[in-house]
């Protein structure tokens, strides 16, 4: 079967959804039934309807993506390791499996803030300042207006 290559609102809208439930772009056009990711990006430079609806399926994604981080979070399956040695059998803490969880929370979290930047980005704040880092100095200038049409001579 060849992979879809002409424009079609029900494939469109199948990749939008899977974007909205988590699925990244490579993944989804991996699949034998879904168009390659240049056709997808030719789709959205022609199609506005397809532009919008991918753009509030990305917004959506960073909500899922957003919501992994608990699941990760909250896993602590393989924490521990048990562990047989000459003093028996015992547990020890799996440092590498906490270790990937930290790296696999971290990355959705940046991928969370790129998406969504005003719900899950650091806030940024600029602060101005004058020389040497002290307060900016201000001059007060005073106007005077003359009305031509009044004549105080």
């Amino acid at each position: 079967m060849a992979r879809p290559s002409d424009y079609c609102e029900e494939i469109a809208g199948a990749i939008c959804e899977r974007l909205a439930e988590g699925e990244s772009l490579r993944e989804i056009c991996r699949a034998d039934d879904m168009p390659a990711k240049g056709t997808v990006f030719r789709w959205l430079a022609k199609h506005q309807e397809f532009q919008d609806q991918y753009a509030r399926a990305r917004e959506v994604q960073a909500d899922a993506i957003f919501d992994e981080v608990l699941e990760i979070a909250d896993d602590a399956s393989n924490d521990w390791m048990e562990r047989s040695g000459e003093e028996g059998v015992g547990w020890q803490i799996n440092g590498e499996h906490i270790q990937r969880s930290k790296l696999r929370i971290d990355a959705r979290k940046w991928m969370a803030g790129k998406l969504r930047p005003k719900v899950y980005g650091d806030k940024q704040t600029h602060e101005l300042q004058g020389p040497g880092g002290g307060p900016i100095a201000v001059e007060a200038v005073k106007y005077t207006v003359h009305d031509p049409k009044r004549n105080d001579d």
